[in-house]
């Protein structure tokens, strides 16, 4: 019995594999015309189908929002009940039917050709009312569904889906979304959060605890107090980092050194402290701190500190 399961869950895959590749081959100039229509849109972008489809089609909607592109789903049923007064001129339609014959669909295509309202059709029928209707043509290929009855939407729905991705990832490159613009579209989620830059969280200005190199222990020992941050930073006359001082070496120092406090900073400074640039991932900054230290000093071109990125930080902030 399992390894009848087994081999049923490979036959599946397997179907769904061997649709990803016949829709892989038939990507064709009907795509680039699909894409370069989607990237000069400058409305929205609605989808819509029925049944498994458009669940699909919600999905697809939600990947092309988060990109760059505005989409919402729209159900074609309620379509015909007044939800088509949400389509506008200069709006694109992607429509999702395997048949190319949804009876729902095929009954909104008058308004949307009254309003001359662009349709972009993924079907695996080109010869279907839909497609003729349509102003290009997504062929997804005759699919062979993974289900044993060749019913249930199965290897059409993920052609479905990975030609939406395919679309949404071409629009994104297209239109050079960064990194910054993803997270600026997921202020709220765990993925935002993982694309902080060490110059998003860093203290910097007035909150960094700046000593001079020739000011004396008890000094640094203050300011270390003062700022709250378990560090002290060294610079010199110039205002160039020279090193750093942290509490822990303040313990060590007095094991070591009867009395300091009268002793020169750079006397017992660290000169060679973990350093991070500042557009780079606080991701990053975590590895590079491997539970082992709790700050990183980031400095300029002219070796002048500019800001202090401390552990409470990177945990405040939700990275981790």
């Amino acid at each position: 019995m399992k390894e009848e399961v087994l081999e049923n869950g490979k036959e599946a895959l397997q179907k769904e594999i061997d649709a990803l590749e016949l829709l892989k081959n038939k990507l064709d100039e009907n795509f680039v015309h699909a894409v370069e229509l989607l990237y000069k849109c400058r409305s929205k972008v609605v989808i819509t189908g029925m049944g498994k489809s458009g669940i699909i089609g919600k999905k697809i909607a939600a990947t092309l929002t988060s990109t760059g592109t505005p989409a919402f789903f729209l159900s074609p049923a309620e379509g015909s009940h007044g939800d088509l007064g949400l389509i506008i001129r200069g709006d694109i339609v992607i429509a999702l039917s395997k048949s190319g014959e949804t009876d729902e669909i095929v009954k909104i295509l008058p308004y949307l050709k009254r309003f001359n309202v662009k349709l972009i059709t993924m079907t695996s029928c080109p010869k279907s009312i839909i497609a003729k209707n349509s102003d290009i043509i997504l062929d997804l290929g005759v699919v062979e569904e993974a289900c044993p009855l060749n019913l249930a939407p199965t290897s059409s729905t993920t052609a479905q889906l990975v030609l939406g991705d395919a679309i949404a990832v071409a629009l994104l490159k297209m239109k050079d979304f960064t990194e910054e613009d993803f997270a600026l579209y997921h202020p709220g989620g765990l993925l935002s959060k993982q694309l902080l830059k060490v110059k998003d969280l860093m203290h910097k200005g007035d909150s960094l605890p700046l000593v001079n190199e020739n000011e004396d222990m008890k000094h640094v020992i203050s300011k270390i107090i003062e700022k709250k941050l378990g560090i002290a930073l060294i610079i010199d006359n110039a205002e160039k980092l020279k090193g750093v001082i942290v509490d822990g070496d303040l313990k060590r120092i007095l094991m070591k050194t009867g009395d300091f406090m009268h002793e020169p900073a750079k006397k017992f400074m660290t000169t060679e402290p973990k350093m991070i640039d500042k557009d780079e991932l606080v991701a990053k900054a975590l590895t590079l701190m491997e539970g082992k230290i709790t700050s990183l000093v980031i400095k300029n071109d002219n070796d002048e500190p500019v800001g202090l990125l401390h552990i409470h930080d990177i945990l405040k902030s939700g990275v981790v």
